[in-house]
């Protein structure tokens, strides 16, 4: 049982765990961004965020500190320069670890370890967040402004093409009903007509 045991010792003696954070936390720095195993990861966050931390006081002593954990030049350099510059306002939480599934050989869960303001995409989607939340005094004085009244003028809506086909097809059947009622009407008449020539015709003969 591991009661009370807060250091992970990750199978190996001190001197090994010791190098082994001290190479992984170049790389961090150098890199930005690591892919390592979630145990590896918990114990590099707690070795490299005490010397980034450190790094935000740029003078020699704390320097000097920092090489000692990671004797490298060129990460002592980039930590000074861009990296202690990035995170000079943010209070600690400077690592973000990604959990990114198991291992096929061993089955161990698997993650990237990275530093919190070297991420782009995260930050954008922040950014965006943060735009989108609007105040409730705003969101209540909005609602209490009132918009005046303005007299709308309606046009007359102009009728659909199958309504005006409807209506010439109305319209010629009408013409054309009157044309057969006044032909209707003016039969008889025409028949009257004929059999009073006829009549006179005969007359004029006899």
């Amino acid at each position: 049982m591991r009661h009370g045991k807060k250091v992970n010792h990750l199978g190996r003696q001190k001197g090994h765990r010791e190098a082994m954070l001290s190479n992984m936390a170049v790389s961090l720095i150098m890199h930005k961004k690591i892919n390592t195993t979630v145990a590896k990861a918990k114990a590099l966050r707690k070795f490299v965020e005490p010397i980034i931390t450190r790094a935000k006081e740029d003078s020699t002593h704390t320097r000097r500190l920092a090489f000692s954990y990671l004797q490298s030049k060129e990460a002592i350099k980039e930590l000074f320069s861009s990296v202690a510059v990035k995170v000079g306002e943010r209070p600690g939480g400077y690592t973000r670890i990604l959990k990114t599934g198991f291992r096929a050989g061993d089955a161990a869960e698997m993650c990237f370890i990275e530093l919190v303001d070297f991420n782009e995409n995260m930050l954008g989607a922040e950014k965006k967040k943060s735009t989108r939340r609007r105040s409730k005094k705003k969101a209540s004085t909005e609602a209490k402004v009132e918009v005046p009244a303005t007299e709308e003028v309606i046009a007359p809506e102009a009728p659909a093409i199958e309504d005006v086909e409807a209506v010439a097809v109305a319209e010629g059947v009408e013409s054309a009903n009157t044309e057969v009622k006044a032909k209707e009407e003016t039969a008889p008449e025409v028949e009257q007509q004929k059999d009073a020539d006829q009549e006179e015709k005969k007359e004029d003969e006899k």
